[in-house]
């Protein structure tokens, strides 16, 4: 039975000497995944295809306090195999385990609204407006790619389960960053991403199932609008971005009425990192909108 004092929020949700890695990590949620994390102790390498991204990350957003650390580590494409195996390479000569990998690196693809109700011109917007090689590249980073990375680090993920020490039990994890998206059956105009996004939920699932035999948990937070890049279509100088309210209003679907803030992702990620009961989970984040758009 747990004492009281077993549920102070540092023993709850410190990660002190945790080791993460997170995929897209220079921007948007991946960036509020490593400050997450790193404020409350753990050491966390970012990656991601822009070199000089990732560095401005880490060298501004650097914890004030404590010993937890933003590195990063790269570039990494996680489309390719040989990124990926590099990747595991370099930070294999660093550490001897990870005990926690968020796989967030994704993409949006090209947008077509479904507006029309006669048949031709519905057909001429979305075939006009796509292709198949559009819902490949969707495919391949936001799904295939989220395969490979969680493969190529299964290894050293596995490294880190610690059945005593300072921080028992703990089974290391994956989170997924999937999105509320991949739940609906709206198309908002992406039906490749949406799609995509569906696959990456239960592609979560399958691997839940299949690597809990190897004590490797898998999750995914499914997030509504929250500050990114593939939002905001931009990041400032210190690799933030910002969604006004009104955009989000103008929406008319979310019941908050704003976006979703950087500290109620770091909360879900917190959350995932150290409950062992969970596992299989979509966790939506979303403010509310799956209340008022339709769900699978």
């Amino acid at each position: 039975m747990a004492d009281t004092h077993q549920f102070d929020v540092d023993k709850l949700f410190g990660v002190k000497d945790f080791v993460a890695v997170v995929t897209g990590g220079g921007t948007g949620i991946g960036l509020m995944a490593a400050q997450a994390l790193s404020a409350n102790g753990a050491k966390v390498y970012i990656t991601g295809r822009r070199k000089e991204v990732l560095e401005n990350a880490a060298k501004t957003h650097q914890p004030a306090k404590g010993s937890g650390q933003i590195i990063p580590i790269g570039p990494c494409d996680v489309t390719s195999k040989d990124d990926l195996e590099k990747l595991v390479t370099d930070l294999s000569k660093r550490e001897k385990y990870i005990d926690l990998l968020i796989c967030n690196a994704g993409i949006s693809g090209p947008k077509a609204e479904p507006k029309d109700s006669e048949a031709e011109d519905l057909k001429a917007r979305l075939w006009n407006n796509e292709d198949p090689s559009d819902w490949h590249d969707n495919f391949n980073t936001n799904v295939t790619a989220v395969y490979f990375t969680t493969v190529a680090f299964l290894p050293l993920l596995q490294a880190g389960i610690r059945p005593k020490g300072p921080l028992e039990p703990y089974s290391p994890s994956v989170i997924t960053i999937s999105s509320m998206s991949g739940i609906m059956r709206h198309a908002q105009g992406h039906f490749s991403y949406n799609t995509a996004k569906g696959a990456t939920v239960h592609l979560t699932k399958l691997m839940s199932a299949e690597f809990q035999k190897a004590q490797i948990r898998v999750n995914s937070i499914a997030p509504g609008y929250f500050p990114s890049e593939m939002t905001a279509k931009s990041s400032d100088e210190k690799q933030k971005s910002y969604v006004p309210p009104e955009k989000i209003q103008d929406k008319g679907h979310v019941p908050l009425m704003r976006a979703g803030r950087e500290e109620e992702m770091g909360m879900t990620v917190l959350y995932l990192a150290k409950n062992q009961y969970v596992n299989g989970e979509i966790i939506a984040v979303d403010g509310g909108v799956l209340n008022v758009v339709a769900g699978r």
